[in-house]
């Protein structure tokens, strides 16, 4: 037994908290996952791709309702925060002025998709691809449509269609299997493990 342990033992054996701890360590990481896949870019026009969509549902998927909402929750305050964790930051700005800027409402569309992919995984879906991943189609339905209006409010509806939805529909369905597979493979081993 090491000094801390002598020292605050109840503290140590105390589950909830180690459990509290372990979601916070959870959230941190998902966030940082987030974060990263959204700097890694496959270029392709109008707009390059991210990897972030793809960790999100993943997430979502793993995590469940409420510890992936807390997840991208986290990761978006790190935004708001000033942190560099968007796509396009810092090359186009940082903070709350970036959040409302063109991406605005995809971010809010990441926590709408969030709850839909974690609600479905929690009722058990995340076990068969097909239903994980239609809960994941929904998610990103809403997605692209909030995404869409808020760059027809800025640009306007022509601009709003052509750069909001269209780019992304093939890439994001490929990186919406991928997560439904990668999901339904790895699901069992990771969903015990956070009790």
């Amino acid at each position: 037994m090491n000094r801390t342990d002598a020292l605050f033992p109840s503290l140590l054996e105390n589950t909830k908290i180690n459990q509290v701890v372990w979601f916070v360590m959870l959230a941190v990481m998902g966030s940082l996952v987030i974060a990263i896949s959204s700097k890694i870019k496959v270029p392709m026009w109008p707009v390059d791709m991210s990897l972030q969509t793809l960790a999100i549902f993943t997430i979502a998927a793993v995590f469940g309702l409420k510890l992936g909402l807390a997840t991208i929750l986290l990761y978006l305050a790190e935004g708001a925060l000033g942190f560099p964790v968007f796509q396009g930051t810092p090359e186009r700005g940082i903070g709350l002025a970036y959040m409302v800027g063109p991406t605005g409402g995809y971010l809010v569309g990441f926590v709408v998709m969030t709850a839909i992919t974690g609600w479905a995984a929690d009722q058990g879906w995340w076990r068969n691809p097909f239903k994980i991943g239609a809960a994941m189609l929904a998610g990103e339905v809403i997605l692209l449509a909030l995404g869409a209006f808020w760059l027809m409010y800025l640009f306007g509806v022509s601009q709003g269609i052509e750069y909001g939805i269209g780019p992304f529909i093939v890439p994001d369905m490929l990186k919406l299997a991928l997560a439904a597979g990668i999901v339904s493979i790895l699901g069992n081993t990771v969903r015990k493990r956070l009790g």
